[in-house]
């Protein structure tokens, strides 16, 4: 059939025919160059595809018709040849950045990177102007330590402990009358030879043993007290570098919390076995009173937690590898932050004198955008130095299990998950201590909250306040400050999407950039006012 109508067809015809021909050469038989006028595609498909059905419109139930997909053939391989014509806006879509985009979400790993570099180079060149300032700074007879300050350093760190040992002891005298009572009452009934109830004669006589407890309360809160008002009063009159006053007073503070612990722990474990109630199943190898040992004191003495238990879970072996590597981590974080702090952040921070004793607002303003930089540097090393290697040096060297020392805070999405998140040994304090048995006694939890951020606001104003020798209430404040932050950052915690936590973990960063630094400038000055230090003749900045 072909072959007829090539013989019958005119010249012009098989010309055109030719043309189609050499246009398709190397194409499927089933495609053509869309170049081809309308007029030549139905005679180019009655010469190849004399058994082609004719077209059809979609049926009834949508499909194709053989018209709409050899259009689609054609744009999907015809047009590829033609690359003039093909087409490149075909379909609707929005920018990549614009809310209406239907792409996936872009990485933005690259402007990660620019940040990176931008950050890089900016602190390369403080590096060099710092460098041509200054030249070297750090030396370690510009310490600045006195052997006065070392030796009432000495005397703080083997007094302090003692007042865990005055607990275990103030423990014991107690638990001789617990024991000796409980002892009877077993013998009472063997001898009726029934079971006590609970609820009958046991509540009646419990409260036998019970008068010594206000005496031991007392006790233990004179010798908590005693640990940090002594170490206070000696740091503040006696110590006078800032760094040396700083230590002993967040080691009184440390002891004071175990003490209160230690305390508080023994007395539910005392009242749990007045009542014949079972204690915690892990507290089973060290039940009360056997817990009250040397050795059991010793251990939570070392241990990396603050809050008191009888038994912890313990890791299976030493690895004495991994010790080794955290503390080479400290020795070299300390040297880092040693350096960052005398080559960078002393200069700033003695060029800022000036500008605090005239008031000069774009001056301090000046000072607080360059300090912030070091200081979030040194606060990261020292992070580092202390909760990820010091912590698990000493966890590892104790054999002690729970190494949850923080979490991602670094993405909390509000101030007040920064504070959950940061310092768990902290906030496991606090919480079993502090807020739960607030709750329970009928506090709600917004009051209960308040109570113990202004308890941590005093051991801050203590730690920080009392070693400068200037009691100020800045730390104090600043802690007290966070309680409106949270409530303006919660309900951006519990939205959902990803905008409400990048703006609150943008809100929990820029509090925390800026309003460390500007503590440190603060207590500084005020240090150097106390030390008679500040001139009114400023150094070059």
């Amino acid at each position: 059939m072909a072959q007829q109508l090539d013989s019958t067809a005119p010249s012009s015809d098989k010309e055109d025919i030719s043309t189609v021909e050499v246009i398709d050469s190397g194409a499927d038989a089933h495609t053509s160059s869309s170049v081809i006028s309308q007029q030549q595609k139905p005679r180019r498909r009655q010469i190849g595809k004399d058994s082609e059905p004719p077209n059809q419109l979609p049926d009834a139930n949508g499909d194709e018709s053989e018209e709409d997909k050899l259009t689609k053939q054609q744009d999907s391989k015809g047009t590829i040849k033609l690359s003039h014509i093909y087409p490149i806006h075909s379909v609707s879509q929005g920018s990549i950045l614009s809310r209406e985009s239907t792409a996936p979400t872009p990485s933005f790993v690259g402007f990660r990177n620019l940040a990176m570099i931008v950050l890089a180079v900016s602190n390369l060149r403080l590096v060099i102007e710092n460098y041509s300032k200054y030249g070297v700074l750090i030396r370690f007879s510009r310490l600045g330590i006195s052997q006065k300050d070392i030796l009432y350093c000495l005397f703080l760190t083997g007094t302090i402990p003692l007042h865990l040992f005055i607990a275990i002891v103030i423990e014991r005298l107690v638990a001789i009358p617990t024991v000796n009572y409980v002892a009877s009452l077993s013998k009472g009934k063997d001898r009726n030879g029934s079971q006590t109830k609970r609820g009958g004669s046991m509540s009646m006589l419990r409260p036998k043993p019970k008068y010594m407890w206000r005496l031991i309360v007392l006790l233990h809160s004179i010798n908590a007290l005693a640990c940090l008002s002594v170490t206070t009063v000696v740091v503040y009159k006696y110590i006078y570098h800032p760094l040396v006053g700083t230590a002993c007073e967040i080691h009184a503070v440390i002891v004071c919390l175990k003490v209160a612990s230690f305390a508080l722990t023994n007395r539910d474990l005392r009242e749990s076995m007045l009542n014949s109630q079972p204690a915690p199943a892990i507290y089973n190898s060290a039940p009360y009173p056997k817990n009250l040992t040397l050795k059991n004191l010793s251990y939570f003495w070392w241990a990396p937690t603050l809050v008191y238990q009888p038994v912890y879970p313990r890791s299976p072996s030493f690895r004495p590898l991994f010790c080794v590597k955290r503390i080479l981590e400290m020795i070299g974080l300390s040297f880092l932050i040693w350096f960052l702090s005398a080559q960078y952040a002393v200069p700033t921070l003695e060029n800022s004198l000036v500008h605090f004793h005239s008031l000069q607002f774009m001056g301090i303003m000046e000072r607080l955008m360059k300090l912030a930089s070091i200081s979030m540097a040194i606060w990261l090393a020292g992070f580092f130095c202390i909760f990820q290697s010091g912590l698990n040096a000493l966890a590892e060297v104790m054999r002690f299990g729970d190494r949850a020392f923080y979490d991602d805070w670094w993405n909390s999405k509000s101030v007040g998950e920064y504070w959950r998140l940061w310092n768990k040994p902290i906030t496991n304090y606090f919480r079993r201590h502090i807020y739960v048995p607030l709750v329970r006694r009928g506090w709600n939890s917004a009051t209960a909250s308040v109570m113990v951020f202004f308890v941590s606001a005093v051991l801050h104003e203590l730690v920080v306040g009392v070693p400068t020798h200037n009691i100020i209430g800045v730390a104090f404040s600043s802690m007290i400050l966070q309680i409106p932050l949270i409530q303006v950052t919660a309900p951006l915690e519990k939205m959902n999407g990803s905008t409400s936590g990048v703006i609150g973990n943008c809100i929990f960063w820029f509090s925390f950039f800026i309003g460390q630094p500007l503590g440190v400038l603060l207590y500084y000055f005020a240090w150097n006012v106390s030390m008679g230090k500040v001139t009114t003749t400023s150094a070059e900045c």
